[in-house]
């Protein structure tokens, strides 16, 4: 084996014992990789109980009456400053510890009721959403995760309220969207009763102002030269806490305290070791999940303002002796924000509601929501930005900030582009193993390997001969259903066609992964929408409600939704990839733009 070979090995069993090491049971996305509709994932659309969309309410009106009087989305932005006065209402409202349990002071909200009020936030200010979110969706999430009783009841009392606040800082200068590159040491002391970090964290949101920090390390392994990543309650009091740079000054978002510290030999107490040692990563990426969907819920309150603010425009500013909302052009940006802002909604919910209902393996689906949200928010800003011409450019609008703000999106809580790559290979690994099983007891014959052969034959054969039925309850949805279902078997046709062409060079084939993980996103998209579409249909009937609702946007965005995944689909075999590649190689060995004079 050559020196390629057996790092691409070690890459592959490194990320194995890191993405499969928990549950393997069939999650709705990784089912569609399998040919699989996994119907109880995602149908009936979940609902809050009427107790807590009480109290929700009840939350809700206190924040709006609270945000219309104190948050100013603009002056944050000037001054770069989210002000003490507002973090102190979010904390009154409950906003800092909004899921957290009452027994430690929180409100004990579900994460479906969670995502209602980071969307609420996500309306008016991307500063104070981003805040809230490394506080309370990342920031004391692994507290709430992986904390004992003991470090709870010492640190969450203070957190939830926002007398206290906590950040999360696993970003290095090496490590980013690669989570397992952390280069920070952590060095057990000799008697064990401490552990010395060495190292600097940059690009923490909350780093300056914040109390708690989660902190990424490496620490040994016993009994061997390696090391792992381990997670650490640190607080900016321990001797050798450096703090490099309070505010890095950015683009956008620039509320938001972003920092730079570096910890020189400061000595951690063994008791803040938060979850078992040396499984760090798993606290990382748990708690990025959950970061993830408020994430999608703060992306869709921005979506709706884009959309009021399209809407309020086109009625009123004229051109030609029309009002813009009459031409055509204008009217198809409206209906693809509209179209958009409710599949997110429908998207964040379903997902939260994975969480709510225990359900352990969902990395795929949140990383499909979080690529999902932030690429439909950014063109929605586009679209809005269009519609009001010159004046969205000057500051006295909000669009140059939303466009600011939104830029981030795309990058923070794991990079688009990897995270597309992921739910590709991730997705493919089910059916990939089928067929390795396959191939495998084809090359070297066993009576133990025939029978699990002879399992993923069957399994394999069943999903291409059999198109999944989606259940919707609506007479009207059916013929969508029996689209999504055909599409899902044509997706599931196309995945099994390019493991078996390409086996394991479609490791490094990026933008064939690219168009499978956008058809996999799209019909995640599609089934959420179908089946708050469906939900709403059923409960408008059970209540009565004789008006027909309109339900144009959800058509719009199934009609959409199912041409783009024929095109991605399409896109595996008819393609420019060849030359895409062959021009950027050209780009690159020469150094220079010369090649594109």
């Amino acid at each position: 084996m050559n020196k390629l070979d057996a790092q691409r090995q070690k890459e592959i069993q490194q990320a194995e014992e890191l993405l499969f090491a928990g549950p393997q049971a069939l999650g709705f996305a990784k089912g569609l990789f399998q040919g699989h509709f996994v119907a109880d994932w995602v149908m009936p659309y979940p609902r809050i109980p009427a107790a807590q969309q009480t109290e929700l309410d009840e939350t809700l009106a206190e924040l709006r009456k609270f945000l219309d009087e104190h948050l100013d989305a603009a002056e944050i932005d000037r001054q770069a400053d989210i002000p003490r006065s507002v973090i102190d209402g979010l904390g009154r409202v409950g906003v800092l510890g909004m899921t957290a349990p009452k027994e430690y002071g929180g409100r004990g909200f579900s994460q479906m009721a969670n995502c209602k009020v980071l969307e609420e936030i996500g309306k008016r200010c991307a500063s104070t959403s981003v805040f809230v979110n490394a506080h309370h969706s990342i920031g004391i999430r692994a507290l709430l995760l992986f904390g004992t009783h003991e470090q709870k009841r010492k640190w969450l009392p203070k957190l939830v309220t926002g007398e206290q606040l906590g950040a999360f800082a696993l970003t290095e200068r090496e490590a980013g969207s690669d989570a397992a590159n952390v280069q920070m040491q952590a060095r057990p002391s000799e008697d064990g009763s401490h552990f010395i970090l060495n190292g600097e964290k940059r690009y923490i949101t909350n780093a300056a102002i914040a109390h708690e920090l989660t902190v990424m390390a490496r620490t040994p392994v016993p009994g061997s030269d390696k090391t792992a990543v381990s997670a650490f309650l640190v607080t900016p009091d321990m001797p050798g806490f450096e703090m490099l740079e309070q505010r890095m000054p950015k683009m956008g978002i620039r509320g938001t305290a972003t920092g730079r510290f570096a910890l020189r030999d400061v000595k951690v107490p063994k008791e803040n070791v938060l979850g078992p040692l040396g499984k760090g990563l798993k606290v990382a990426l748990t708690v990025l999940d959950f970061g993830r969907t408020t994430f999608g819920a703060c992306c869709t309150g921005a979506a709706k303002t884009c959309l009021e603010l399209a809407i309020q425009h086109a009625n009123t500013r004229k051109q030609f002796d029309k009002t813009l909302g009459n031409f055509h052009l204008v009217k198809k940006k409206i209906a693809r924000i509209a179209a958009d802002a409710y599949a997110m909604e429908a998207m964040t919910t379903v997902t939260a509601a994975f969480i709510d209902r225990g359900l352990e393996d969902y990395m795929l689906e949140t990383a499909m929501l979080k690529v999902f949200t932030t690429e439909r928010l950014w063109e929605c800003i586009n679209d809005v930005f269009q519609i009001y011409g010159g004046s969205a450019y000057f500051v006295d609008l909000p669009l140059e900030r939303m466009m600011r703000d939104a830029r981030i999106n795309q990058i923070g809580e794991g990079a688009n582009e990897v995270l597309t790559s992921f739910i590709a290979l991730v997705g493919m690994r089910g059916p990939g193993m089928e067929f390795k099983e396959i191939y495998d007891t084809m090359m070297k014959p066993s009576r133990d390997r025939m029978s699990k052969a002879w399992a993923a034959g069957k399994s394999r054969l069943g999903a291409t001969i059999r198109v999944p039925d989606v259940p919707v309850r609506s007479e009207q949805l059916r013929a969508d259903a029996r689209q999504l279902g055909r599409l899902i078997w044509r997706f599931n046709v196309a995945v099994n066609r390019a493991l078996i062409t390409y086996r394991e060079p479609i490791l490094d084939m990026q933008l064939l992964q690219e168009r499978i993980a956008n058809a996999a996103m799209d019909l995640f998209a599609s089934t959420c929408v179908l089946s708050r579409l469906d939900g709403e249909i059923q409960f408008g009937g059970r209540n009565g409600n004789a008006a027909s609702p309109d339900h144009s946007a959800a058509d719009l965005f199934l009609r959409q939704s199912f041409r783009r995944i024929r095109g991605f689909l399409a896109g595996l075999t008819d393609n420019d990839d060849k030359a895409v590649l062959a021009a950027a190689k050209s780009c690159l060995t020469s150094g220079s733009a010369k090649t594109a004079a």
